[in-house]
């Protein structure tokens, strides 16, 4: 009777490591790495079970600001707040992340609010779509019954994301659940990286550990820019395929250029929505002319001039006039020359081929 009640002693124990395996398995499954000690901006793709609209999902993800949402999905600046999105569609929402532990989380946000009938596995896999799984509501929040959470209760939800460089480039951190059937070559060629890049950082060997629901960290290429390192924006990135308004709402920057250079205008935002209340000048002085960000002017000796966004501070924007030349292209110098010497030296070896053959015979 001892010998029986010990084994199931030992079974049950062997069952309860099990359990925490799982259970420690799950909870940091959705995690991303992120050793870098600065903030950022990233993405999660969330697709609603049910058909909603951008001002609620705005609202569910407490964005800030409604254009960095239309901005992230490349929906014009005039969209309304009751744009309807379907049901699993995918939008991308913007998220302010940080790195703790190794481990990329959004920034204490986004805050949601228990109702009637809500569970915690409910929560993660139904309201946010995946993006995470409910033992990390759990730990973010300390509940210490996960089977007891009350109506009205305040859940941080701790979405997966990162900060850090990838291949010595910033990139954007996108938050991609994996859809069933996915391989890894398809997604990386979707979102414009490649395989190894893809597995590397996400800790994975192959194919085989792919898996369906997992949110899968995809790095989103941006584009290069002339910003300068003492702009309030600096830090500003652009995936492909998208827009950001910044400089007080003045400035709209666009990332859809083949050569992947940041594409910035003026907003045309109305002047209420600036944090300035007005927008300063946006004008190249130093150019004839004195074009706007963005505009391109013709100069004399077929060279032009493009005035672009340089940053902003203090209500002040700073602009980066360049120009290029656009002249047809001249012949290398020194082409001519070469062929004479090269024609030059074919002479001199024949003659001296002929001049040995006689002195031999």
């Amino acid at each position: 009777m001892g010998s029986a009640s010990a084994e199931m002693g030992f079974a049950r124990f062997l069952l309860i490591l099990l359990l925490l395996s799982l259970l420690t398995t799950t909870s940091t499954a959705q995690s991303f790495k992120c050793s870098s000690p600065a903030s950022c901006s990233a993405l999660v793709g969330y697709a609603p079970y049910n058909a909603t609209t951008l001002s609620e999902i705005q609202s569910q993800f407490n964005v800030k600001k409604f254009h960095s949402l239309l901005g992230a999905n490349n929906l014009p600046l005039s969209t309304p707040r009751t744009y309807s999105i379907k049901s699993k569609q995918t939008v991308k929402v913007p998220i302010p992340c940080i790195c703790y532990n190794n481990t990329g989380v959004s920034n204490k946000v986004p805050i949601y609010t228990v109702k009637k009938d809500d569970g915690l596995y409910f929560i993660a896999s139904t309201v946010f779509s995946g993006l995470l799984k409910y033992p990390q509501i759990v730990v973010a929040n300390k509940i210490p019954d996960k089977d007891k959470i009350d109506i009205g209760q305040k859940l941080w939800i701790p979405l997966p994301c990162s900060c850090d460089e990838v291949s010595g480039e910033k990139v954007v951190h996108y938050a991609h659940v994996v859809e069933a059937g996915s391989t890894v070559e398809e997604i990386a060629k979707r979102f414009g990286t490649d395989s190894q890049t893809l597995l590397s950082i996400n800790g994975m060997a192959n194919d085989s550990q792919l898996m369906a629901d997992q949110s899968l960290d995809v790095p989103l290429k941006a584009c290069n820019s002339s910003i300068k390192e003492n702009s309030l924006d600096y830090s500003l990135l652009v995936p492909n395929g998208s827009y950001a308004i910044t400089a007080g709402a003045c400035v709209k920057c666009s990332c859809d250029s083949p050569d992947w250079t940041l594409q910035c205008e003026p907003s045309q935002l109305n002047t209420t929505i600036s944090n300035w209340g007005a927008c300063p000048s946006m004008q190249c002085e130093e150019v004839s002319g004195s074009p706007y960000i963005g505009n391109t002017t013709s100069l004399s000796n077929c060279n032009r001039s493009t005035c672009a966004y340089a940053g902003y501070d203090n209500k002040t924007i700073f602009t980066s006039p360049t120009t290029e030349s656009t002249c047809p292209a001249s012949p290398p110098s020194g082409n001519n020359s070469s062929k004479i010497d090269s024609n030059w030296n074919f002479l001199f070896i024949c003659v001296f081929t002929l001049l040995l053959c006689f002195y031999l015979s």
